[in-house]
């Protein structure tokens, strides 16, 4: 990583689910991951973030705060904070459940 990184809070971690608070600093970013279970996130601030993915250039990705979105798992990205001003977002990751 080249930029400061995003502080990550988990705040559930059970059978069916793992939510993660992650809160970005400015000029702060996640730094490169896969995604190994769909999601949803939920923006606590409105703004933009940038995301590089290894097959596009970077886009801006507007959030609204408490419009969620959700994707499948296998995304591989890295998410930056290019604001001046502190950004927050809930993930929830899905878990396979019990017995499937």
């Amino acid at each position: 990583m080249t930029r400061p990184a995003a502080t990550p809070t988990v705040q559930v971690d059970d059978d069916r689910f793992r939510v993660t608070e992650w809160r970005f600093p400015p000029g702060a970013e996640t730094g490169w991951h896969t995604h190994t279970m769909p999601y949803v996130v939920v923006p606590q601030t409105t703004g933009t973030l940038t995301v590089e993915t290894e097959t596009a250039d970077p886009f801006a990705m507007e959030c609204t705060a408490s419009v969620s979105y959700s994707r499948e798992a296998g995304a591989r990205h890295n998410i930056v904070n290019d604001r001046d001003e502190q950004f927050t977002f809930v993930e929830v990751e899905a878990k396979a459940a019990p017995g499937s």
